[in-house]
């Protein structure tokens, strides 16, 4: 009988190797590559090369195609269907990200009772889990108040059995949705649930079925310790949209993120509220993560910050501390460290601050985590705020990215945040129209001029 050859894969990216190292080549990954059978690649040849297909299918012209079997179907949540482009498209598939615990299963049980709602016009919807059980499965639904007749649901680490499930679905309208890719196993490929041959072959397999039907599939991915979507990275180039579910779970908000999108837009988001029915929409998050505020304490700025092409106002804090330490603390909480400390290094350098000589703590108010570099100017502000032991004007609101020299370099979306700072009342703004360097914000300000 002939060896079964073996090819090293990176579970991290899924690039290959023809022996293992240590490191991967592709993405610098360390113990990341691991032996997977070649069989289980996908039905590659020992040569490297996939085999040829029995028969191809001939090219259609696209003019003479139908459009009624790519409309998309509501979710029965407004929100989401806007999230999404349209709603469901027949044959998508969809991936879903999140840390454990943060309410993926929820969110989509809820979409699975919506659609069991509207009945034969949004066809069979089968919540498959291999992480519960359907007693389980049950109990949450009952909590959540979301048991009906039309909620059908497989608690199964089988993925021919999922296959079983759209083909039942056949040319009707469905959803069939998969907690998690990660439990399923298939017979056709080596390892254990979750490893990297096992969730590139589950995936594929899922993916490839239901793009022959009218249903949708909804996959969920775990998560590694970094935050990025578990196995291989051809996962999310197999599917058509990536959705990221973000938040604390100490927390009652969460962020549904769109990371890529063939159908719609890939840079929107919704914002959640987590209740005891379950995930409620946010329907103007504008000012929702501002929270109680006092505008006479010292060291909060208001930064109108972009997300997408949606506007937040944040609340940034800053505590400017005198330290004993020989090296003064830094902490960050919702802000890269790293572009904190340039930020300092810039105010002590082109203002005269002797900000080598205090502890800095800072923070995004609400639990947002942004990465807007119009954070830059708020950020500015509130340490300043907190160095001087003087509020900030009560109504001033912030955005700008700073250079290295102190100037201040205007971002995008300008137009969008003078917009939402007008209907929000906000005022005076500050930003690269109104002030060009922090020698000049710390003037308008303060009334301080350069030392």
């Amino acid at each position: 009988m002939a060896k079964q050859r073996e090819e090293y894969v990176c579970k991290a990216c899924g690039a290959k190797s023809p022996r293992w190292t240590g490191q991967c080549a592709a993405c610098g990954e360390w113990n990341t590559v691991e032996a997977v059978a070649a069989a289980a690649l996908g039905g590659w040849s020992a040569r490297g090369t996939a085999s040829r297909p029995a028969s191809l299918s001939a090219p259609e012209a696209l003019e003479g195609l139908s459009a009624e079997g790519v409309r998309a179907r509501p979710t029965g949540i407004p929100a989401l269907d806007g999230l999404l482009g349209a709603g469901l498209v027949p044959g998508a598939a969809i991936l879903l990200g999140g840390e454990p615990g943060v309410g993926k299963s929820t969110l989509l049980l809820q979409l699975a009772a919506r659609q069991a709602e509207m009945g034969a016009k949004a066809g069979r919807t089968v919540y498959i889990s291999g992480e519960e059980s359907l007693s389980q499965i049950r109990g949450r639904a009952e909590r959540l108040g979301l048991l009906g007749p039309g909620l059908l649901a497989l608690a199964t680490n089988n993925a021919d059995e999922a296959l079983d499930v759209i083909a039942g679905l056949g040319r009707e309208p469905g959803l069939l949705i998969v907690d998690s890719v990660q439990t399923l196993a298939s017979p056709r490929a080596e390892g254990i649930p979750g490893s990297v041959s096992q969730v590139r072959t589950v995936s594929g397999e899922l993916v490839e079925a239901v793009k022959r039907t009218q249903a949708t599939l909804v996959l969920v991915g775990h998560v590694t310790k970094d935050g990025q979507i578990a196995g291989p990275k051809l996962l999310e180039h197999m599917v058509d949209t990536v959705l990221y579910l973000e938040g604390d779970r100490r927390d009652y908000s969460r962020v549904l993120r769109v990371l890529k999108n063939r159908f719609g837009p890939s840079d929107e988001l919704l914002v959640f509220t987590m209740e005891e029915k379950g995930l409620a929409v946010v329907d103007d998050p504008s000012t929702f993560f501002l929270g109680a505020r006092d505008a006479s304490l010292s060291g909060a700025a208001v930064s109108l910050a972009l997300d997408g092409r949606r506007p937040f106002a944040v609340e940034i804090q800053a505590l400017a501390a005198k330290s004993f330490l020989s090296i003064p603390r830094r902490a960050a909480l919702g802000f890269d460290a790293n572009r904190l400390h340039l930020l300092l290094a810039v105010l002590e350098k082109r203002l005269k601050l002797p900000l080598g000589q205090h502890d800095i703590y800072v923070k995004q108010g609400g639990g947002l985590a942004l990465r807007d570099p119009g954070l830059d100017l708020g950020l500015a502000a509130a340490v300043l705020s907190s160095f001087y032991d003087a509020p900030l004007p009560e109504g001033a609101v912030f955005w700008g990215e700073l250079d290295l020299n102190g100037h201040v370099r205007p971002v995008a979306g300008q137009e969008t945040r003078q917009k939402q700072a007008s209907r929000l009342g906000y005022g005076p703004l500050l930003h690269a129209g109104t002030c060009k360097t922090l020698d000049d914000l710390r003037r308008a300000l303060f009334g301080k001029t350069q030392s």
